[in-house]
């Protein structure tokens, strides 16, 4: 088993916890509004975050991975920063996060921040030699980040199942064959768009927000 790097499980645990503030609402499960248009605002980096043209590509791509386990699939219409549903932030590494989700409300109605630090030296040597050889790598690196905070950003919480991409690893495992599993789906940064980076237990959860 390889030694994943310090810092992961403390970014999962700080997303955990930034989006136990939205866990509860009246006594009801966290979930965003999906009866009316969900908007999303991509902000450009900050100085020092890393962050690539293709980067906000993938967060387009998560988000509409997401929307299309819904029932009927959500459609994502581009915001204002002010009042997006959805606000994704790139930003330096730091503090020992890579990841990071906050729950808000805009106008009533629940959202989210997502902050995302898409430099992957900052993920430890191994992962930052690996992302220079494989830009593939370091593009599947970003993405399943992007799409596990959003997974927060929908309501659902950290599992032990390591299958999942709600999956926390505080609880161990190898950190480099998680991400290994979707990049081996990959010939092309295109085929992110189409690869699969949900679970049985990922969708099942999803469904039971979002019956």
């Amino acid at each position: 088993m390889k030694t994943w790097p310090r810092g992961w499980a403390a970014a999962l645990a700080a997303a955990a916890l930034a989006a136990h503030p939205g866990a509860a609402q009246d006594g009801n499960a966290w979930r965003l509004d999906l009866s009316e248009t969900v908007t999303y605002h991509i902000a450009e980096g900050a100085p020092g975050s890393g962050v690539t043209e293709r980067d906000r590509t993938l967060a387009l791509w998560a988000l509409e991975r997401w929307g299309a386990l819904a029932d009927p699939p959500v459609q994502f219409e581009p915001g204002p920063e002010g009042t997006a549903t959805v606000r994704i932030f790139w930003v330096p590494a730091g503090g020992g996060l890579y990841g990071e989700m906050r729950a808000r409300r805009i106008e009533g109605r629940p959202g989210a921040d997502l902050f995302i630090r898409p430099d992957t030296d900052a993920l430890g040597p191994d992962i930052g030699e690996m992302a220079r050889r494989d830009p593939l790598f370091r593009d599947t690196v970003v993405y399943l980040t992007c799409v596990h905070e959003l997974g927060h950003a929908f309501g659902l919480v950290h599992t032990r199942a390591f299958a999942d991409i709600m999956y926390s690893f505080q609880w161990g495992g190898d950190f480099v064959a998680y991400f290994m599993r979707f990049r081996d789906q990959l010939e092309s940064f295109e085929g992110i768009a189409a690869a699969n980076p949900f679970s049985e237990g990922d969708r099942a959860a999803f469904s039971a927000l979002y019956p």
